[in-house]
């Protein structure tokens, strides 16, 4: 297996899981992963907040950890990045304001590189335009989004994961098995036990 160098893009409220754990089990399989945020420069950290689903009408929100980036947003380099996973929470509805997120999106979905996105993550696809014509699944209130885009939302059940070509979205973090597979058949990792 060849590693790959994939980049991830989160912000301020991130959500915990959707950033740590692809994060470190990416890594895991010998990927390296660099962690950006706009504005923010290697060493520096975002707040994550804690996702659940506590049977109200939407998911409830705690404090998470600081997770600290690894790498200089400015710094970036599209060209020298394999693949692009977008995490949850509420940092998409922001840092999709940013013209640079969207034009690093964009790269990533122009050369038909690996994309992974995973709950409000796919509010950054939609939001760089990507999507139309394409479907993705996302956290049941971003699918307006994902129509609005022109993308077909998909509804699935929230531990599983959907792939469209280089595309690999899933609707939050209790699909991370099903969403990180998939993710990794894209990128042509191959693990032996």
């Amino acid at each position: 297996m060849a590693a790959k160098k994939i980049l991830m893009l989160v912000g301020d409220f991130v959500e915990d899981y959707e950033v740590m754990v692809p994060f470190q089990a990416l890594q895991m399989v010998g990927h390296t992963v660099h962690a950006v945020c706009p504005d923010k420069k290697e060493g520096e950290t975002v707040r994550t907040a804690v996702h659940d689903f506590e049977g109200d009408q939407t998911y409830s929100e705690k404090p998470g950890h600081n997770f600290t980036l690894n790498a200089t947003f400015a710094e970036v380099k599209t060209e020298d990045y394999d693949a692009l996973v977008i995490p949850g929470g509420r940092a998409p509805e922001y840092i999709r304001l940013n013209e640079t997120v969207l034009d690093i999106v964009r790269h990533f979905a122009d050369a038909g590189k690996p994309i992974a996105a995973i709950c409000h993550g796919a509010q950054v696809l939609a939001a760089a335009g990507v999507i139309k014509g394409r479907s993705c699944s996302a956290y049941p209130a971003v699918g307006p989004d994902v129509t609005c885009a022109g993308g077909q939302y998909v509804d699935i059940p929230v531990c599983d994961a959907h792939v469209d070509g280089n595309l690999v979205t899933a609707p939050a973090w209790p699909a991370h098995p099903d969403w990180l597979a998939k993710f990794l058949g894209v990128l042509g990792t191959k693990i032996e036990l």
